[in-house]
């Protein structure tokens, strides 16, 4: 491994910890020595790495920074690609632009070399067979980065329909369907609704109760633990 390379992934490694993380922590997932991850530390931060901290009390990188020039291996070209290749293809059109514009700026600022690489990578996303939802997939986007309740008209498998008032915290993405996982106000629990049932979506004002991080961590306990039954879909 280069030295550069080196200093990247500590960058990497620091972006990891949101608390101060000890040299000999660092220098362990490294697999350097102290000393070396000591100069490594001092070379970043004499390059305007906000590198907080010193010996003996644990180092912390302030959010926002950006290393330039953007280096990337071959597989994290290929992965960033493929990802963005498969999100320009949803049925979610402000999603997909934002992919595809994310791509482009990454690509401008990339060495030629890599650029190149980018551009010629050989792995393709095949044709959507999404089903296709009434919806803008961004205005439950916007509640859930928000937290804000959503209203929306239901109709389950059967064709039955029902009036729901939301808490949504995830949007999962599949190959067919789009789930919005949600806590739901007539049920009091934790639903699933299939974004193409949905119509007659409402934005609200209304900030929900609880922060979305921990009903995202309570609803992923209830997948995690044995012997739980796992939410419902939205039928329920």
């Amino acid at each position: 491994m280069s030295r550069s390379e080196r200093l990247l992934d500590l960058v990497q490694i620091l972006r990891r910890h949101r608390r101060p993380v000890s040299g000999r922590t660092l220098a362990g997932e490294m697999g350097i020595s102290i000393r070396t991850l000591y100069r490594d530390i001092a070379t970043l931060q004499g390059q305007g790495a906000p590198i907080e901290g010193e010996a003996g009390l644990g180092y912390v990188l302030k959010p926002g920074f950006m290393l330039p020039p953007l280096m990337f291996t071959d597989e994290e070209i290929e992965a960033i690609v493929l990802g963005s290749r498969w999100v320009a293809k949803q049925p979610d059109k402000r999603l997909a632009a934002a992919a595809t514009d994310a791509l482009s700026k990454i690509a401008a600022v990339l060495p030629d070399d890599l650029r190149e690489d980018l551009d010629a990578t050989t792995l393709l996303v095949g044709p959507s067979s999404a089903s296709v939802e009434a919806i803008d997939l961004g205005v439950v986007r916007q509640a859930i980065r928000n937290e804000r309740k959503l209203g929306f008209l239901y109709r389950d498998a059967g064709g039955a329909t029902s009036e729901r008032m939301v808490w949504p915290f995830a949007l999962g993405f599949f190959d067919k369907v789009r789930i919005v996982v949600a806590w739901c106000e007539m049920r009091q629990d934790f639903r699933h609704f299939r974004a193409d049932r949905i119509s007659h979506l409402a934005a609200t004002d209304i900030r929900y109760p609880r922060r979305r991080q921990a009903m995202l961590k309570e609803w992923k306990a209830t997948l995690d633990k044995p012997g739980q039954n796992p939410p419902k879909d939205a039928t329920g």
